[in-house]
């Protein structure tokens, strides 16, 4: 501690300070005390500034020594012996990661929740503590039920529940699925206003490690093109990419029809009554936009220029007609410079049985240099393909090299006719006419197309919410066979997205999904002789934002046991 002091036009303070070494490595220091102005100290350590600036450095020392003794006080003192072994048995590693998912998991009174499905049905072991357990594995460890038992024991607070127990719960979890969702919605609530105006809804399935049909779990077309049985699910988004509810059906079932019970359920249960539906062409049919045309819903759906009718395609690959999104300016797409990044846009009335919509086709100057890129690169391998005479087309692949290579039938000196291959230049040239477009059918006829597109825009982030569960929680494959549990499991990696979506918008999208899961998972700690933990990671402005974001603090080098179990109480929004 140092005496410093600040004079104005009119009078001189005297304050003590403490010196320290900031976040940044500066040294820089604070003023932890003022001891008053020059006028007030004369009278009682006077006659003059030499004589309060002796009695205000003795003050100064005091309070060094203060310091001191607080700081010792909170210092533990650890004897280790480097001739004594471990006990038999002893934990010494704990994980912690799953403090920050708890403080979501508290929020969303998932407890509470779990506390109703007790007084139903009676049971006597922890649910709540299973299925928080399997939601914080899945994100940190991501296993079956039995891997996520031993993760769990793993935790810094040991499971109350036995293995067994899991099986238990997981038939009752999805008995109440439909129950659990609406109560997570209803309570998401005090997380902040839901934008539940905007509502995308797609589809996606996963693949068994079995080869015969049962239940649910049927052949169908799979995203992984695997040769398993598959279960589909159907979800919806609310507008900041937080999951609103999801449904199963089975594999050999066309997705088209998921989408009315799920919806209805929405309604129903959610009370979301007014709402844009907006999804990708697949699960925008007549019958789709039908329902959502219906009371005061409306639709933006993905629209295939590939299969609109003769004069409407003509139209739309017509670059004439085009507006500059930013400002409506007439815009002659073969004039605009190659390098242009904007956007352009033109609509026409759209009828089809009677539905009256709006036809919006954009295009993007970028989007096309892109889609040409990409194939360029798909020409060469063809060529080479060609040039090797290994031409072998994969028809369940769109974008295989192959498809721009014909073939014809032709005659030399009377043999046999011989198949030729050839690049089919006519093909690429196609396929070109279409770089940079895109199309959406609507029925917000008098909306701003600005607006239209940046709905449709949001598609990508349920995309997103497939990709986060099947290749960071490994929702698949599935190694559970009961229908019930199968429903359990999907729960629990719902469950698991909606937390951690929360988490990611509490940090404001500033890191990546790879960061927070790798941080969460390496977030450790070391149980030091039973007296207390010291932490096993680095710290760094991801954990700061964590500990900010959840109200609790673990960046110390040594918590103690009692600091500890203050911390864990936090985590569930207790004091």
């Amino acid at each position: 501690m140092k005496v410093t002091t600040s004079k104005s036009k009119n009078s001189e303070s005297f304050y003590i300070a403490k010196s320290f070494i900031d976040n940044n490595g500066k040294s820089t220091s604070v003023n932890v005390r003022k001891l008053g102005t020059l006028k007030e100290l004369l009278p009682e350590h006077g006659p003059t500034r030499d004589d309060v600036m002796k009695w205000a450095k003795e003050e100064a020392r005091i309070e060094t020594l203060k310091y001191k003794r607080e700081q010792q006080a909170k210092a533990v003192r650890i004897t280790f012996h480097s001739d004594h072994k471990l006990d038999y048995d002893q934990q010494v590693f704990y994980r912690g990661g799953y403090l920050f998912l708890q403080s979501f998991y508290y929020r969303l009174q998932l407890d509470k929740t779990c506390r109703k499905l007790r007084d139903k049905y009676g049971f006597k072991y922890d649910i709540n503590a299973v299925l928080s357990d399997l939601i914080y594995a899945r994100i940190l460890e991501p296993a079956s039920k039995r891997s996520s038992y031993k993760t769990a024991s793993e935790f810094l607070e040991k499971p109350s529940y036995k293995l067994h127990d899991i099986y238990r719960a997981l038939d009752v979890l999805g008995k109440e699925c439909g129950f659990i969702q609406s109560e997570v919605y209803k309570n998401s609530r005090l997380l902040g206003k839901r934008n539940d105006k905007i509502l995308y809804y797609d589809c996606t399935n996963y693949f068994f490690e079995i080869e015969q049909e049962t239940g649910d779990k049927k052949y169908g077309k799979s995203k992984e093109h695997r040769p398993n049985p598959i279960i589909q699910m159907g979800m919806f988004m609310d507008g900041d990419g937080i999951p609103l509810a999801f449904s199963l059906f089975p594999g050999n079932a066309n997705e088209q029809t998921s989408l009315k019970p799920l919806e209805e359920k929405v309604l129903q249960d959610f009370g979301c009554t007014k709402f844009i539906y907006c999804s990708d062409a697949g699960l925008g049919s007549e019958a789709i936009k039908r329902i959502n045309h219906a009371g005061e819903r409306a639709f933006i759906v993905t629209q295939s220029i590939k299969k609109l009718n003769k004069e409407d395609k003509k139209w739309a690959l017509d670059r004439t007609g085009f507006k500059r999104v930013s400002d409506d300016t007439p815009v002659d797409l073969s004039e605009i410079p190659e390098e242009d990044n904007g956007l352009y846009y033109k609509d026409e009335p759209y009828t089809t049985h009677s539905l009256h919509q709006r036809l919006v086709v954009t295009y993007s100057p970028k989007y096309a240099r892109y889609q040409k890129t990409i194939r360029d690169a798909q020409v060469e391998r063809a060529e080479k393909m060609l040039h090797s005479g290994n031409v072998k087309k994969e028809r369940r692949n769109p974008n295989d090299p192959a498809r721009f290579i014909g073939k014809i039938a032709a005659t030399e000196d009377g043999d046999a006719a011989k198949i030729h291959n050839y690049l089919d230049t006519d093909k690429i040239e196609q396929e070109a006419l279409y770089d940079g477009m895109y199309a959406v059918t609507t029925d917000l006829l008098d909306d701003d197309v600005e607006d239209i597109l940046k709905v449709s825009e949001g598609r990508w982030e349920i995309e997103e919410c497939f990709r986060i569960m099947k290749t960071d929680f490994e929702a698949r494959p599935i190694f559970l066979h009961d229908d019930l549990r199968i429903k359990a499991h999907f729960l629990i990696c719902f469950l698991s997205l909606i937390i951690y979506r929360y988490l990611e918008r509490e940090l404001k999208y500033a890191f990546t999904c790879e960061t927070i899961l790798n941080k969460l998972k390496t977030i450790n700690f070391a149980d030091i002789q039973e007296q207390g933990f010291i932490p096993l990671y680095t710290r760094d402005k991801l954990t700061d934002a964590l500990h900010g974001i959840c109200g609790f603090d673990t960046d110390f080098k040594f918590i103690t046991k009692s600091h500890m179990k203050k911390i864990q109480k936090k985590s569930k929004g207790r004091k």
